[in-house]
C-alpha cells in the first residue's frame, strides 16, 4: 500500500503537467488523453521506489515542457542554424 504522501505528491504533478499541457501544439485535448493513458498504466505499480521514480521522470517532463522556448534556442545552436529565422 502506498502512502498519502506518495498519491498527493502523484496527483499534484498529474495537475501540474495538466495545466502545462494547455500549450501543446497538438492541443489539450490531444495532451490530457495522451496524460491519462500514461499515468493509468502506472495505477497498478505500487512499490514506493518505483512510485518515487515515476515522479522523479513527471517532474523532468515537467520542466522541459516549461522552457520550450529555450529547449528550441539550445536545439538551434547544437545543430549550426541560424537563429534569425526564428524571430519570435
Amino acid at each position: 500500500m502506498t502512502t498519502p504522501h506518495l498519491r498527493h505528491q502523484v496527483i499534484r504533478i498529474y495537475k501540474e503537467l495538466l495545466y502545462l499541457g494547455r500549450e501543446y501544439p497538438l492541443g489539450y485535448q490531444f495532451f490530457r488523453e495522451r496524460l491519462h493513458r500514461a499515468f493509468a498504466s502506472q495505477a497498478k505499480i505500487t512499490d514506493e521506489e518505483k512510485i518515487v521514480e515515476g515522479i522523479r521522470r513527471a517532474e523532468y517532463v515537467k520542466k522541459g515542457a516549461r522552457f520550450p522556448i529555450m529547449k528550441l534556442y539550445t536545439n538551434t545552436i547544437l545543430a549550426g542554424w541560424d537563429l534569425a529565422c526564428f524571430v519570435l
